[in-house]
């Protein structure tokens, strides 16, 4: 077992879980975090998804390092809550440069070495709320709805390449997401939103934190990797989740819409 696998945002949460897992089980890992860190296990790189430099960089001491890549997990990631109408211009940036834009920078800088290989698998780690928009998390929604499409249209053009490109979307985990989330203070202020978002703020954070436990993720994107053919997409959420799942794709929209607003207290 000699893959070496990339994998974005491995100081916490997810990536932390799967870069340790992965390691642990043989495989070559290198992880990357903005800010510099050690782990025993994991070799661990600074890197910000955002700045094309340091992705460059990056890459080059793995190349430099094992001559190739096997698997990239584009992970990097985080939220901010509040209402899509007070948004600032500087908060819509950060949520989309570093959930899409991070995600697609590293894509760019590997698919030369994939294609070149002519072997590679991308694993992106989208949402479940990359599949519904939910209520005062909505650029982050569009964050993942955007990783959504572009994997998509990726898979397509790779298909005759042997690049496998693989969507992961999680439910609700317990892991520093939660308290990591930027809150828009603009909403918690408003006269229309505060109360709102108040309620809804409350819900999320309660099922973030009796989430299932990152491991969860990292044992299944382990088994993905080691399948030769995965399916494109992947559910990783608890019963009443992968639920809601389904019936997003069965009811009609407004109904869908109503029951997101009646279980977020909208």
């Amino acid at each position: 077992m000699n893959k070496v696998v990339l994998i974005t945002g491995a100081s916490s949460g997810f990536g932390e879980a799967t870069a340790k897992h992965l390691a642990k089980k043989g495989y070559k890992v290198y992880g990357t975090s903005r800010k510099e860190m050690t782990d025993k296990n994991v070799k661990m790189l600074k890197m910000d998804v955002c700045n094309s430099q340091s992705i460059t960089e990056a890459i080059n001491q793995i190349l430099e390092k094992e001559g190739k890549i096997d698997v990239l997990i584009n992970n990097a990631g985080m939220g901010i809550g509040g209402c899509i109408e007070l948004a600032t211009d500087e908060e819509i940036s950060l949520q989309m440069n570093t959930n899409f834009m991070g995600m697609a920078n590293m894509c760019k800088a590997v698919l030369p070495i994939f294609r070149k290989q002519r072997s590679g698998k991308i694993i992106n780690i989208s949402s479940i709320g990359g599949i519904m928009g939910l209520p005062y998390q909505g650029f982050y929604s569009a964050s993942k709805f955007a990783i959504e499409g572009y994997s998509e249209a990726l898979a397509a053009e790779m298909k005759g390449m042997g690049i496998k490109v693989v969507l992961v979307e999680p439910g609700d985990f317990s892991t520093n997401f939660t308290s990591n989330r930027k809150n828009s203070d603009l909403t918690f202020k408003n006269i229309d939103y505060g109360k709102s978002f108040n309620r809804a703020l409350k819900i999320i954070e309660k099922e973030e934190k009796r989430g299932l436990e990152p491991i969860v993720l990292a044992k299944r994107i382990e088994k993905i990797i080691k399948t030769k053919n995965p399916r494109f997409r992947y559910v990783v959420a608890n019963l009443e989740q992968r639920l809601s799942v389904l019936l997003k794709k069965i009811l009609p929209a407004n109904m869908f819409i109503d029951i997101l607003r009646n279980y977020y207290k909208v």
